[in-house]
């Protein structure tokens, strides 16, 4: 099997990036010697193109495409969302074209059937995992980068892309709320970021100084009023380190008996739940990178043989004679 995979997103180490650039490593990990990842968004030629991000979907791909679908925030919050005009609702045309759609939870598969009226047999729940490099580090690596970054001995911990507001993140009103101990905020930052006050901004870090920074945190916050599936948690919890977030169905479901859940947008309890918070935090979900590879392949063989089942029943039908029943 040779598959199309759109690894332009791969580049960005948080998000969507840090989903495709996890998976792909592990495609390659766990192919059979007759399957073959050729990184493309270009897909002639191909026998089953991926897109893992909203981005790369096409509406007249020229083989059967798997599409990743990991919210559907713009759909649900249009009011908050400037990403709303025809380019969005022709990427989600394309959406709906695909032959399967991947999403990492149940809680989005509901979204997808409900807001794009997909078919549940198409979609395809494959959660997500850890990167190999989130593991606790030792106190010599802690202390190596906490001084290296200049971060306190006791410190709160949030982990993604600021380059741009998103309002389900509510950041703003996570650093303006009252607190005792210091926020660190690690990921690449814009300039509305750089604005905000009371807080320490980090900057983009490698994976193995961010698992040090996991390991040191007393606990990680995510204010987020929707999620998809939430990486850094898991990410979090593969270093030891406690989690609050707030009671979003799809947390939930990941999250289930691994982290302390607040009352959406109430940031003063979410911040005294995370400076209460105790070690030993619970272990991760199970699941691997590994375990979401090999249940990708077999969506992608699953697209495949679909595709093909309907072109036979197709042909079949075109070559039945005129008055004849099919």
């Amino acid at each position: 099997m040779r598959v199309a995979f759109d690894s332009r997103p791969s580049a960005d180490q948080y998000g969507v990036g840090r989903y495709s650039h996890c998976l792909l490593a592990a495609l390659r990990a766990t192919a059979d010697m007759e399957s073959e990842i050729v990184e493309t968004h270009r897909p002639r030629g191909a026998d089953v193109y991926h897109s893992p991000w909203l981005q790369g979907a096409v509406l007249r791909s020229p083989c059967p495409m798997v599409v990743t679908l990991h919210d559907l925030v713009p759909l649900k919050a249009r009011g908050e969302y400037l990403r709303t005009g025809m380019r969005l609702q022709l990427r989600y045309l394309a959406v709906q074209r695909a032959v399967r759609v991947i999403v990492p939870t149940h809680a989005v598969a509901s979204d997808a059937v409900a807001r794009l009226s997909l078919e549940r047999k198409r979609i395809v729940v494959v959660p997500e995992a850890p990167a190999p490099a989130m593991y606790a580090r030792t106190d010599a690596e802690v202390a190596a980068v906490r001084e290296e970054l200049r971060l306190p001995e006791h410190y709160l911990l949030w982990v993604g892309s600021m380059r741009h507001p998103d309002p389900r993140r509510q950041i703003a009103k996570l650093a303006a709320a009252p607190r005792e101990m210091p926020l660190v905020l690690v990921g690449p930052t814009g300039a509305w970021a750089r604005e905000l006050r009371n807080v320490m901004l980090t900057g983009p870090v490698t994976d193995d100084k961010l698992a040090a920074i996991y390991t040191g945190a007393h606990a990680l916050v995510l204010p987020s009023d929707d999620e998809g599936f939430g990486l850094p948690t898991v990410e979090a919890l593969a270093c030891n380190t406690p989690v609050v977030t707030c009671e979003v169905s799809a947390l939930k479901e990941v999250l289930a008996g691994r982290a302390t859940f607040v009352e959406c947008g109430d940031m003063e309890a979410l911040l005294q739940a995370a400076e209460q918070a105790r070690r030993p935090a619970p272990k991760p979900p199970p699941w691997t990178w590994a375990d979401a590879a090999r249940a990708t392949w077999a969506t992608y063989g699953a697209a495949v043989n679909e595709a093909s089942a309907w072109r036979t029943k197709a042909i079949g039908m075109c070559r039945s004679p005129v008055g004849a029943r099919p």
